[in-house]
This record gives C-alpha cells, structure tokens and sequence, in this order.
C-alpha cells in the first residue's frame, strides 16, 4: 500500500506549488523521509518537472496619463524548470535521516510593451531560491516518530518596475508641471544571492496494517541579508532660492532584508480498499510576512515593492495499485482567492488544478511521471498607495509535466 503513493504525488511535490501563492513552488515535501528503502533501508530520487503558464491580462487605462484600456500583455509567466532530489538512510531500526534538496521559491514575469505608452510595459521580475534540508527521523514505536534538521538555503532576485503606472518617463518631463516630475518608472533592483539557515521540525503517526499516515510539519521562516543596489529615474525636488533641480533618490547600494516565510504542512494518507489509498494535505503559507523594502526605494515612494497576502492550499486524491508493476493516482488541488488586487509581479490570485499520474516498478527501481493542470484565479495587478487597479487578469491556466526515477538500495 506504501508504494502507492506515485505519480501525482511526484506533481504534488515538484510542481503543485507552481504559482501557489504567486511564488510557491515544491510544497517542501518531507515524504522521503517514509520510503521503506531496498535491503540497507535506504532510497534515493531525482525528480524534475516543468511549468508552462499561460498567463495574460489586459490594461485597464490611466486617464490622467491619457492612456485607454485595451492593453494587451501576453505571456507574462515565463516557463520554468523544478529539480529536486533526496537521500534517505536509515540507521537503525529507530532512526533515520534524508538530505533533500529542491527550489522551493521563485518568479519569472515580464510584461510587454512601451514604458511610456503602456500601464506596465517593461515591469519584470526574476527570483530564484535553492534549499538543502538535512532531516533526522526517530520512532518511538511502529505509530509515533518525530523528526526534525535544518535548512539551508540560497535565494536572490531582481525588480524592474516600468510602465506609466509607476509614473511618467523622465523624457515627458518637459511637458509636466514641476510637482508632477517624480516618478518610479525605470527602477531597477538587483539583490545579490545570499544564503541563510532555518529549520524543520514534525511528527507524524502510522498504522501500518492500513497504510495510514498522517504528519504534521512546521518550516521556519529564513531571514536573507541581500546585498542591494538600487537605480532609478531622476524627480524633481524644490529648493528655496534655487527653484526645482533633479535629483535620483534611488541610486545607492544597502543591505534588505527579505523573509522567505514560514508554513505548516498537514499530510495524510490510508487505505480504503484493496490496492486503493485515499491521500490528501493542507499546507498553509505566511505569505503576509514577505516583503521586499529596498532601503531607497521605500524613502522615496513611501512603501515596499511586493505585497502578499496569507495562503492555505488543499489537495485530495486517490492511489491505485493495477498490477505489481503499474500503479495510477489522480489528484485535485484548491487555493482560496484572496484579495483581488494584487501585485505586478505574481498576477494570480488562488487555483484549482488536477493531476493524473503513472508509476512502473522495476523491483529496486521505480519511475513515476504525470501531468498537472491548473486553473488560475482571476486577479487585478495594482499599484500605488491607495492601491489601484492597473490591469484585468481572467481565465489563466498552467501546465506541469513532472518525472521521478527513484532507487532504493
């Protein structure tokens, strides 16, 4: 019954966190951490999937810029890999451990268009994060076990803000009154990969006779220190008895601090019927802790480049074994929407998906494939304080194809 969690499962953990979140993107699964192993109890995976999202809005105007609506933005979500892989070893009847690595977070957005003819024409962001998880697993008994370890992780990114919602372009600055010629538009981020350390902690109760399981996780927020530097366009600032002068109160180097946030897993799984397994999780994410305040850029404009709100994804589904070499599952997933407007750079707001997937068991080798379809929630990317609407985002989806060859040993 173990066994059957395959293939859909393998998209659970690489990509069902694909836009989750607006960044999620793995679920930090533990599950390794459970695999019976070959002789010596050990068991080692690769897995890799790749998101396509097709994602596309269009602007809803600016009337003070004389800017209508109709803006096309097409293709926004780049395409992206997750690679993931896992030891797990055991060391005696009691304990074990597993070392993990995978991608859990990122971004990759661009917006099409002309900075000074268009909402967020030349807006783009790029975030990219790697994380190795060493873990140790202690059974008390057949039922109770508790694990825990810590987590290193590297993550860095990069911030373009473009388009007239941020502001004119420096160059329509002769033609603007004085107090009209500031602006965003044209800032540029780069915040340098640094590396920080959290933790895991959990628990989980089994009954083997059924296949039940249920584990409970909790992953610690890790707090990055990113060397940052700043550019921007110039605005004008008054002066008494010299008149309006330009000046760039971007340009500069610092350091941010950025949290990737902390989340709580709820996985569960048993068997139900012969060769059959019902399995399910909950994972919730303290997104609202997220934020990205580069030094100059919150001096000038008063506040902070991305903004997320709390997310709880929820994913059901069943396992079947057909013969001992082929096993099925099929799984749905679902994220509340949130708040409608939401920022430029993760223009998604909840999902529905489901998952068909496939395994063949070879004995000590095991490949597992399937396939993830997504339906993202309707969003309104924003900017400004008061936030305000700057484009329609409706009927996106995305679509993950996933592998996983697994040994055990």
């Amino acid at each position: 019954m173990k066994k059957l969690l395959t293939g859909a499962p393998v998209i659970a953990a690489m990509a069902s966190g694909a836009y989750a979140g607006g960044l999620d993107r793995t679920g930090q699964s533990i599950n390794v951490l459970f695999e019976e192993g070959g002789a010596t109890g050990s068991y080692f995976e690769l897995s890799f999937a790749q998101t396509s999202p097709d994602l596309s809005g269009k602007g809803v105007g600016i009337a003070a810029a004389g800017l209508p609506s109709g803006t096309s933005y097409s293709d926004v979500g780049n395409s992206f890999w997750s690679i993931g892989t896992a030891l797990k070893v055991r060391f005696s009847g009691k304990l074990s451990g597993a070392l993990i690595f995978d991608q859990p977070y990122g971004a990759d957005v661009s917006y099409s268009g002309n900075p000074g003819s268009t909402e967020l024409g030349g807006t783009s962001a790029f975030a990219e994060t790697n994380a190795i998880t060493a873990l140790v697993r202690y059974k008390f008994d057949q039922r109770f076990s508790a694990y825990g370890g810590l987590r290193i992780q590297t993550a860095e990114g990069e911030i373009d803000l473009s388009g007239l919602a941020y502001g004119p372009t420096e160059a329509m600055y002769p033609a603007l009154p004085s107090e009209a010629r500031r602006s965003a538009n044209g800032y540029s981020v780069d915040l340098d990969r640094d590396t920080a350390l959290g933790y895991v902690i959990g628990a989980a109760y089994e009954i083997p006779e059924i296949a039940l399981r249920a584990s409970l996780t909790y992953s610690s927020e890790i707090t990055h220190e990113m060397k940052t530097k700043e550019s921007g366009p110039n605005v004008e600032v008054t002066i008494p008895g010299l008149g309006g002068i330009l000046v760039n109160p971007y340009e500069g180097s610092s350091t941010t601090d950025v949290k990737t946030p902390q989340s709580v897993n709820l996985d569960l799984q048993t068997g139900i019927a012969e060769d059959t397994l019902l399995f399910g999780s909950v994972r919730w994410v303290d997104w609202s802790e997220f934020r990205i305040d580069p030094k100059n850029f919150v001096n000038a404009t008063g506040g902070g480049l991305v903004e997320l709100e709390d997310t709880t994804t929820y994913q059901i589904g069943l396992g079947r074994r057909f013969n001992d070499q082929w096993a099925g599952s099929f799984a749905v997933s679902y994220e509340a929407e949130t708040d409608k407007l939401v920022s430029p750079l993760a223009p998604s707001n909840g999902l529905w998906a489901v998952a068909l997937g496939a395994s063949y068991d070879m004995g000590d080798i095991k490949i597992s494939g399937g396939a993830r379809y997504t339906w993202l929630g309707d969003a309104t990317p924003e900017t400004g304080t008061p936030d305000v609407a700057r484009a329609d985002f409706k009927d996106n989806t995305a679509l993950s194809l996933g592998m996983r060859i697994a040994y055990a040993f």
